[in-house]
């Protein structure tokens, strides 16, 4: 076979139980500007990413939605799909684990193992976490809290396959040694090693089927038994490829020997443990390759909402409101804006902070004032002295060396950290580069220079290495934000796109007319921020509040049947609701009761606006002796629920006025 080796880059395939936050979406935003950056660089890469759709918790997530687990992995999977597209996700496959030919695959990678003698049957006891579908130790549990995620872990005992883990640990630990960047950040090897393969009890056999549930793919010679969602999803990797589980390496199809082995495994640090012990051991199993990388890349946690950006790292949570979802962020800073917070936030393997403060103060410093200011002024002043037109350099002076200087720089060193997967370092390498472009303006006038027309060269010098110094940053943020390059390369009415365009200064062709200018990035109104800080905030408390659990009441004195039968309840439509004047927590609102219409006080005027009364079926006392709020007669009672936080009872459309309630 003469097959053409693509750059194969794999993201690891989203949990298909909820829709994904900011964090989860970071991942496929860093894959997808990776892969920009090296088909940029002329690789031809295929991009995976994709869906993992079988396992205990989605089975139990169904159950609770009322809905089918097949229904309900379409519904979120296509939420999931939805946002990596809004990201502007280039992906070349979408693999979902219910896709006909990865189950195939599966199924019969299981069946190779057990005949081999590599997968056996036994029993499994010992601590399971059901949100990381992940078996533990008694080692490996931290106070009765799974390792990874920190949630409660419980019992398990079932009839179980197991893989023979230990028969590859020591050749898997010889890989790893004799691999040097195999896996990275090195800090991560280093964790698998000591934690892991080379930890005082070993590598322990991993339990590769369920029985305690059903949604999964079925083992075919023992049906009552589900594969275990780890090999499942693992093995996605080489299905999306083409893997034939009935041929050796060598005789696979030309496609598949073209991607694999995959040049680097994208994934979260969280489930470093599965790629990098269980995966090589899987692939080892079947003879094959193993990629050439895996990356763990680090978390991002949530911070504080501080005006400053120094607010301190607290758990993402709905019950706190600071869960932030990137669509959401997309909203208000647009899709590039968001790109650009994730990949400059991110270190390369310390974890990386977000608040909504923290992006629009990232978002209006580099972005608005920096990078948009910057291109919006040059197009200007090219306009304003040039008639749009982009000028001829003439003879280089002492600040020109140093801008062309930091560009080469911004070049040079951009690509060395793009390459070692260092993205937050090669975006501040070309930031520092349009920084030293917006001090340029200030150390040569251009306006200045525009008064005197013995200076027009020197005006036009200025002014084309300004245009220059954009293209490249356009260049080398296409990757990032590759909206906005275009937006740039537009304006500059340039075709010089390409990265071998910036290997020296001055490609821009002088003479041509410039395009369009179009705003960039317009400065972020902190007040909107304020608002939307503080609705979440509010949201949150009130579903603190909802999901508190109910501590004990003060109760009444027991009363018998006779005495609440003595409590005529009845069903009442409000015609008319208005405030009481000089009364500010009282409404009077008029009620139909089909028999009659009467007039109600209510204390509600705290929680609700006649509006929201109006038309809607409430329950009254009927026969609570008439008495006077404020002045104003009131002829029943509204039934209510809570103390801090009133809420009125309303009935169905369907109950007419007047009828009793029981």
């Amino acid at each position: 076979m003469n097959e053409t080796k693509k750059y194969y880059i794999t993201t690891a395939i989203a949990y298909a139980s909820r829709k994904p936050h900011f964090g989860n979406t970071y991942e496929i935003i860093m894959a997808d500007a990776f892969a920009r950056y090296k088909r940029q660089r002329g690789e031809d890469v295929f991009l995976c990413t994709g869906t993992d759709e079988h396992g205990q918790k989605i089975e139990e997530y169904a159950e609770a939605a009322g809905m089918t687990p097949k229904a309900y992995v379409d519904r979120v999977a296509g939420e999931i799909k939805g946002i990596w597209d809004l990201m502007g996700a280039s992906y070349n496959r979408f693999i979902r684990t219910t896709d006909e030919d990865h189950v195939r695959v599966v199924s019969k990678i299981f069946d190779r193992f057990y005949k081999s003698g590599d997968i056996y049957l036994g029993h499994y006891e010992g601590w399971y976490c059901t949100p990381c579908e992940a078996f533990f130790t008694n080692t490996q549990v931290v106070d009765g809290k799974c390792p990874d995620c920190g949630r409660p872990v419980g019992q398990a005992r079932e009839e179980a396959y197991f893989f023979r883990m230990s028969k590859y640990a020591p050749r898997l630990i010889e890989y790893i040694k004799s691999h040097p960047g195999f896996i990275e950040p090195v800090s991560r090897e280093r964790e698998m090693l000591n934690n892991f393969l080379c930890s005082a009890e070993g590598l322990q056999d991993l339990c590769v089927s369920r029985t305690s549930f059903k949604w999964g793919i079925p083992v075919d010679f023992d049906p009552k038994h589900v594969i275990y969602v780890w090999l499942d999803a693992l093995t996605n990797y080489i299905t999306a490829a083409g893997y034939d589980p009935d041929k050796s390496y060598e005789e696979q199809s030309e496609t598949f020997r073209s991607l694999w082995p995959a040049k680097v495994h994208i994934i979260g640090k969280d489930i470093l443990r599965f790629h990098t012990i269980y995966w090589p051991i899987f692939l080892m199993a079947l003879g094959l390759p193993l990629p050439e990388k895996v990356f763990g890349h680090p978390w991002f946690n949530a911070a504080e909402e501080k005006k400053n950006g120094e607010g301190e790292e607290v758990k993402m949570s709905k019950s706190r409101g600071n869960v932030i979802y990137a669509d959401e962020l997309a909203d208000l800073f647009g899709v590039d804006g968001v790109r650009y917070y994730a990949l400059s936030e991110m270190p390369y393997d310390q974890d990386g902070r977000i608040s909504y403060y923290n992006v629009m103060n990232r978002y209006n410093t580099d972005l608005a004032n920096n990078f948009g200011n910057l291109v919006s002024r040059t197009h200007a002043m090219t306009v304003k002295y040039f008639g749009g037109v982009i000028p001829t350099p003439a003879e280089e002076v002492a600040p020109d060396g140093e801008l062309k200087a930091a560009v080469a720089d911004a070049v040079k060193k951009s690509a060395a950290c793009f390459d070692s997967f260092h993205i937050a370092d090669g975006l501040s390498e070309i930031f520092s580069m349009l920084r030293r472009a917006n001090k340029y303006i200030d150390e040569t006038m251009p306006w200045a220079l525009a008064k005197d027309e013995n200076q027009k060269a020197r005006l036009g010098t200025v002014l084309y290495n300004l245009l220059e110094t954009i293209r490249t940053a356009a260049v080398l943020l296409t990757p990032i934000m590759p909206t906005t390059a275009e937006k740039i390369f537009a304006s500059l009415a340039t075709e010089k796109t390409d990265y071998a365009s910036i290997s020296a200064f001055g490609a821009l062709e002088s003479g041509t007319a410039l395009g369009a200018a179009t705003p960039l990035f317009a400065r972020m109104d902190e007040k909107v921020i304020d608002e939307l800080v503080a609705r979440k905030a509010k949201e949150a408390e009130e579903r603190a509040r909802r999901e508190a659990p109910m501590p004990e009441p003060e109760h009444e004195k027991e009363i018998g049947i006779e005495t609440f039968g003595g409590v005529e309840l009845r069903a009442a439509q409000v015609l008319t609701c208005e405030p009481i004047p000089k009364a500010k927590k009282l409404l009077k609102l008029t009620v139909d009761l089909g028999y009659e219409k009467r007039q109600i006080v209510s204390g509600i005027a705290k929680y609700y606006q006649p509006a929201d009364l109006i038309g809607k079926k409430v329950i009254i006392v009927a026969n609570l002796a008439p008495a006077k709020l404020c002045g104003v007669e009131s002829q029943g009672m509204l039934l209510a629920s809570g103390e801090d936080d009133v809420r009125v009872v309303f009935l169905d459309d369907a109950v007419r006025p007047g009828e009793r309630i029981h």
